[in-house]
């Protein structure tokens, strides 16, 4: 395959992904606002920073209102990382790629750029925030699973689930991250009725709630939402099931070009270093160390992917 092409399928899947990641991270932050009996600054600049965009953000905006915020993420053209435009750079990629995807993935992500292109024409409100959202995440869901139902399972979808999983597997780092380290006031507040309420939100975000109870029986703690998110090869979002999807799917290229690169060894490294682990160990030598060091090396492993499968040479 071209490496043109490759990057093509990473880099239309990363942004899908992006787009929906970007609509929950929102609604996480919008819930734990409502939490909140301030106005809720700390935590639309909170969103902004995890999603590494508050200097684009400031460089628009004086103050973190939740407007602000909500149309900055959702449908600022401006913002390269907006839902617009990150759901507009995956349509182009799709267009790149287009003879290397069956017709109900281009069908599903043409559709999925035209339905969202009209919801957000009109500035976004409180009142139909909730409904945006979940457009978002159905439509980016459908491209997904045209992705499963129709495609062969060959070098194209190995590089589609890579660009999916990077993506996803720095996203629940970032959300991990920004729970811990910024949106919690003070410590002070841990073990509190407004910590657990933010834990729990964390499991909402990533649509994790009822599976987290049925494995818990009920029970609900910090230690083990973050064991949950981290350490669980069962949880499709969890860092441990993406670093294991990016590890199979590198392993899947070895064998259909029979040459092994330096990202295969890269993602392994990850790989071991998650399964040595226990999440009182990460807890005792740092929760945002750790997470801060699993987002350097998932950006790395994304560069050497690149550099491996020679996507702009």
């Amino acid at each position: 395959m071209l490496g043109k092409t490759a990057g093509g399928l990473f880099w239309m899947f990363r942004y899908l992904e992006r787009a929906e990641n970007t609509a929950r991270l929102l609604e996480a932050g919008w819930h734990m606002a409502l939490t909140r009996s301030a106005n809720g600054e700390s935590e639309w600049r909170s969103i902004v920073t995890t999603a590494g965009m508050n200097v684009a953000y400031e460089e628009r905006h004086d103050e973190y209102t939740s407007q602000n915020v909500i149309n900055f993420l959702l449908r600022d053209k401006a913002n390269p990382s907006s839902v617009i435009s990150t759901i507009q750079a995956a349509r182009s990629n799709a267009r790149l790629v287009r003879t290397a995807l069956s017709s109900e993935v281009w069908e599903a992500t043409n559709e999925c750029w035209m339905t969202l292109k009209e919801a957000l024409a009109r500035p976004i409100t409180a009142r139909n925030l909730h409904d945006i959202l979940a457009s978002i995440r159905f439509r980016t869901s459908v491209v997904r699973g045209a992705l499963h139902g129709t495609m062969l399972r060959n070098d194209i979808f190995s590089f589609a689930r890579l660009g999916t999983f990077i993506e996803r597997a720095d996203n629940t780092a970032r959300i991990l991250d920004v729970k811990y380290y910024v949106l919690l006031p003070s410590a002070a507040f841990v073990g509190t009725s407004v910590d657990n309420a933010q834990w729990e939100v964390i499991l909402r975000s990533v649509s994790a709630e009822r599976s987290f109870r049925w494995l818990h029986a009920g029970e609900t703690s910090p230690l083990g939402i973050a064991e949950f998110l981290i350490l669980d090869a069962r949880m499709p979002r969890s860092l441990a099931f993406c670093c294991g999807q990016i590890g199979e799917h590198l392993a899947q290229l070895e064998k259909e070009y029979a040459l092994r690169h330096d990202s295969q060894a890269q993602a392994g490294r990850i790989c071991d270093r998650i399964s040595s682990c226990t999440i009182n160990s990460i807890f005792q030598d740092g929760l945002h160390e750790f997470l801060g060091e699993m987002i350097r090396d998932i950006t790395c492993l994304s560069g050497t992917i690149e550099k491996d499968f020679r996507f702009y040479g």
